[in-house]
């Protein structure tokens, strides 16, 4: 079974989810072929990207609306490696929540679609003042409204 890393809103609306693949590559991998422990983050945050271009949350998104989005947390599960060669599949989920922050999860598969890896990052929202916002940002409370509308299944 697998852990839930953020408690469930009662009424919020089901997660936002992206997958993606992708082929690891030579550079990723120790000298056994298996990917090195440090990679890791960078196929999390590639996963955020692709889930933030669909939605509205990309990092050029941030940066039209004079905010950033800082990492607050990042947690990984290491399961079982993940080798060169092989397609890596990366789930990410984006939890509904309406304060000023960020609740990602994520789920990495190999080949044959085993799970390698799980875990979960967090960003808050700064201001162009690198202050942290106790609310979220106008664009992103769009963002919220739509999809507890129902908009952005």
């Amino acid at each position: 079974m697998k852990k839930a890393y953020f408690r469930p809103v009662a009424g919020a609306p089901a997660p936002l989810k992206r997958v993606f693949e992708r082929e690891i590559r030579f550079e990723e991998v120790d000298p056994l072929g298996i990917v090195w422990h440090g990679r890791y983050p960078s196929y999390v945050d590639d996963g955020r990207l692709h889930l933030g271009k669909k939605y509205g949350l990309s990092y050029m998104d941030f940066k039209a609306n004079r905010i950033a989005a800082p990492i607050k947390q990042l947690h990984i599960d290491y399961v079982k490696p993940l080798y060169f060669g092989e397609t890596v599949k990366v789930v990410t989920w984006l939890h509904y929540n309406e304060a000023a922050r960020l609740n990602f999860e994520f789920e990495l598969r190999n080949s044959v679609d085993e799970v390698t890896t799980t875990g979960y990052s967090v960003q808050m929202f700064i201001d162009e003042d690198q202050e942290l916002m106790i609310t979220p940002p106008d664009f992103y409370a769009d963002i919220l409204r739509r999809w507890a509308d129902g908009e952005l299944a």
